[in-house]
């Protein structure tokens, strides 16, 4: 018990409870990530009435026991939230109990109560888990989870059938540890484990202790049964070697994203674990899958079961993709129908469910391959991932102890489209303009092209910075952010085998490219004279032939995908301005913008817009500039270096200095639907040159 404030940060209590949060959320063992939650009670003063007020402290919803701090914790008053079980309305309404959580929050309360919270306030100890174990879950998937329960722990840990999480859960746990002083924790039937103690370390023991034993059970078992859960390993469905299995992947990935982004776009995550690859090739695989995952946590991500593409590897990637459009069709029609059945459910209980939100799978398997999954940011695609290798342990551990037995369609059904979960949804912050999409930007760790990224990632893009030198591209994709959001390639743009190479490392990143932009390039400022051969090969291999390669390589990513898509190029002013001393880079900038017009009168039956944006004096910041060329064009000028931003701003009509950041808000500006009907433009980002205006 402590005499702090329910909102400081130092307060004994709320630091406990952050620290073991943190410890049990960091072991992928013990829950999976944002699911299950902690508690403590304690006291702290009263800042009204200066008198002890006994609080509960809880996650709140949406948050990740591994990453909790103090501000991620619900705050309420236990007096009034114990008052809550004489206004209880009953089974039918306890929908409405989340909101009366409101009125029983502390000062600002601090995190949204979750749907869980009744469960820790009304149980009678200090300090509850309830988390979401493989091991656990496995038990609670079991057909006879009841008696196995019994079995490995006797009176300790007690069976909860089946309930929906909400308030007559925690009413029905709050009795069974008050009827069962000898009990430790429960396993809640089809969904997860529940532990208390009267300490914050007991608690946790406690949880701990029935996790392991619960593997360890399961564990015994695997070695007395002789057999694979899963069956035997089907003849032809083996996972192909390492590089060959990479390289299908990444032909098949754009088509399973336009598969999985029918109804709304996606992001996409792969992932080709031995758990995958194990489960995908054995006898079982259809049948199980086809049960579908088993905890709420698990399906409301990975929705009910995933699309699986029965092909074996000796199949070709044109055999495949006609195998995943057909899949495809069936996975839709049999979404559209448990739909139905359950909103004719719904209907029947006087209930008008939410419209479906789609019929698209979030997960994708394919055998020898692995597991595409998929989201509506990265993240969301991986954690969807991450979840179903959670679902392959518990349907393995459930196969082993018993039979694996999930909950039934129609509750499946009031979760997934429960109006508390429709709630959330709507909570969520509007997607930024790019969100969903992913961008390859060329040169881009440094200059235009790290402003470029940098602008599209902050406008919600997945970027891959491409970059001669991938250290330097790696450290650009940091300081963007995680592996989500950005990733570093190499990318060598004057070669075929290493633009291709780059560009299968950013599908198996992010599930495609829908957004290209052809930034890379070098300078030599020399005359007519002075300009050797060498010097003509080396800018037209990197600018003309670099972008061509670039733009062939992921319009046929574009292609395969059907999503439609932006290839953009940043040639320059001198594609159109004849200057001196500037044969070699201007006429292989003249190339590019032509390619522009080319390409768009050949993608646009694609959906794919071809633009370019003509910059000048892009000074500050510039890697060509620092490189020499600006010494070279000050020489030319007869300026002194240093000032020739200001003589090239001077030389517009504008008077203003052209930044990187003026050139990414173009290509930002190029990407975004206000300009869905624009094709084959080049913008002058210049601040004025007359001579270089478009005819």
């Amino acid at each position: 018990m402590t005499n702090q404030t329910a909102d400081a940060t130092d307060d004994p209590t709320v630091t406990s409870l952050v620290a073991r949060s943190n410890r049990l959320g960091a072991d992928p063992r013990n829950t999976n990530y944002a699911g299950g939650n902690t508690s403590a009670k304690g006291t702290a003063t009263d800042p009204v009435t200066g008198e002890p007020v006994e609080l509960l402290w809880v996650k709140g919803s949406g948050g990740d026991l591994g990453t909790l701090r103090p501000q991620g914790l619900a705050v309420l008053r236990l007096d009034r939230m114990r008052a809550l079980v004489d206004v209880y309305p009953g089974l039918d309404r306890e929908d409405e109990m989340v909101a009366a959580f409101d009125y029983c929050l502390h000062g600002k309360g601090g995190a949204a109560p979750s749907i869980d919270t009744a469960m820790h306030g009304l149980v009678d100890a200090a300090h509850v888990d309830h988390l979401h174990p493989d091991s656990g879950i496995a038990l609670a998937a079991a057909a006879d989870g009841e008696a196995l329960t019994r079995e490995i722990f006797g009176s300790e840990v007690v069976w909860v059938p089946w309930r929906r999480p909400g308030f007559q859960l925690g009413l029905d746990i709050a009795a069974i540890k008050a009827t069962n002083p000898q009990a430790i924790g429960c396993i809640l039937g089809g969904h997860g484990i529940t532990a208390w103690g009267d300490t914050s370390d007991e608690a946790e023991e406690r949880s701990l202790g029935i996790i392991r034993r619960a593997e360890a059970f399961i564990e015994s078992r695997t070695a007395a049964l002789g057999t694979h859960p899963f069956g035997a390993v089907r003849p032809g469905y083996e996972p192909l070697p390492d590089a060959e299995r990479r390289a299908r992947a990444a032909a098949l990935a754009p088509v399973i994203r336009g598969i999985a982004s029918a109804d709304a776009p996606q992001v996409g995550h792969f992932t080709d674990s031995d758990v995958v690859l194990d489960f995908l090739a054995r006898e079982r695989l259809l049948p199980l899958a086809g049960l579908g995952t088993s905890c709420p946590d698990h399906f409301l991500r990975t929705k009910v079961k995933p699309l699986v593409v029965d092909v074996p590897t000796s199949a070709t990637v044109e055999e495949t993709v006609t195998a995943l459009r057909a899949a495809h069709e069936a996975y839709r029609a049999d979404y559209a129908a448990y739909y139905e059945r359950g909103a004719a459910a719904a209907r029947a209980r006087g209930e008008e469910p939410p419209a479906m939100r789609g019929a698209d799978p979030a997960i994708v398997l394919v055998p020898g391959v692995g597991m595409f999954s998929y989201g509506r940011d990265k993240q969301t695609a991986r954690v969807a991932g991450e979840f179903y290798v959670n679902a392959i342990n518990v349907m393995r551990g459930a196969e082993t102890i018993s039979t694996y037995a999930p909950i039934a369609e129609d509750e499946k059904f009031r979760i997934e489209y429960w109006a508390l979960e429709e709630a959330k949804l709507r909570r969520m912050p509007a997607p930024k303009p790019l969100a969903t999409r992913v961008a390859l930007v060329t040169g881009a760790a440094s200059g235009i092209g790290k402003a470029i990224a940098q602008r599209l990632a902050a406008e919600g893009a997945c970027v891959v910075v491409a970059d001669l030198d991938l250290a330097r591209a790696t450290d650009v994709a940091a300081e963007l952010g995680s592996a989500d959001v950005a990733i570093g390639v190499a990318m060598d743009v004057s070669s075929e085998a290493a633009v291709q190479a780059g560009i299968r490392e950013a599908v198996l990143a992010f599930g495609g490219v829908d957004l290209v932009v052809n930034n890379a390039g070098l300078s030599l400022s020399r005359s007519l004279f002075d300009t050797t051969e060498a010097d003509w090969d080396l800018q037209h291999a990197v600018m003309a032939k670099g972008s061509f390669l670039v733009s062939r390589e992921t319009a046929r990513v574009l292609v395969d995908q059907g999503l439609g898509g932006d290839i953009v190029y940043i040639s320059s002013k001198n594609s159109v301005f004849a200057g001196p001393n500037n044969i070699a880079y201007s006429a292989a900038k003249a190339d590019q913008a032509h390619q522009v017009r080319l390409l768009a009168a050949e993608l646009g039956e694609h959906g794919i817009r071809v633009n370019g944006v003509n910059p000048d004096g892009v000074v500050r910041g510039s890697g060509i500039f620092a490189s020499g060329w600006g010494a070279n064009r000050a020489a030319v000028y007869g300026v002194p270096e240093e000032k020739l931003g200001e003589f090239y701003a001077q030389r517009t009509l504008l008077k203003r200095e052209v930044l990187p950041e003026n050139v990414a808000a173009a290509v930002f500006a190029l990407c975004t639907s206000d300009f869905s009907h624009t094709t084959g433009l080049h913008v002058p980002v210049d601040a004025g040159v007359s001579a270089a205006f478009l005819r």
